[in-house]
């Protein structure tokens, strides 16, 4: 999996202050995106151990709230394994931290993969320009759905974060 960029104290991608990984490849390809420059996986720069010790150093400080994966898209089909690893080792590493995670896939065609349990928030849903509107909170256009994951799957029918 390639990335192109961590970022750390985000306040726009998630609630709280916040470590991003810019991951590279996407085949949604939405007209207006911002990322569009992410859309072909081998931009951007390998993830490897030292992108993972930077990554997980940012997660180690306190004032973290947690990380959030975007890209591109963290759910490109060759990018599902590297992030389901990542997912399931900064869960168990850092059990307090939130996990937030934008795709352009919806959510009942990703529901099954086997880390989706450890994420806290999806923000599913290609991103729609004529749909657009800045003045929504952490999703771009207004078909997209800030989906608390625990929640939706305890009961079973999409519940959206509050």
């Amino acid at each position: 999996m390639n990335y192109h960029n961590i970022t750390v104290d985000d306040m726009l991608n998630g609630a709280g202050l916040r470590a991003v990984l810019w991951v590279s490849g996407c085949d949604h390809r939405c007209p207006g995106c911002q990322n569009p420059q992410t859309w072909p996986a081998c931009s951007g720069i390998a993830f490897d151990e030292a992108a993972k010790a930077e990554l997980f150093s940012y997660l180690e400080r306190d004032y973290i709230d947690g990380i959030t994966f975007s890209g591109g898209d963290p759910l490109f089909a060759p990018n599902r394994e590297t992030i389901g690893t990542l997912i399931t080792e900064i869960r168990k590493r850092f059990p307090a931290k939130t996990i937030w995670l934008y795709t352009g896939s919806l959510f009942e065609d990703i529901r099954c993969l086997p880390f989706i349990p450890m994420i806290d928030v999806i923000v599913d849903g290609p991103y729609i320009e004529r749909l657009r509107d800045v003045q929504l909170h952490w999703k771009g256009s207004k078909n997209q759905r800030v989906i608390d994951v625990r929640k939706t799957l305890e009961r079973g029918t999409i519940v959206l974060w509050d």
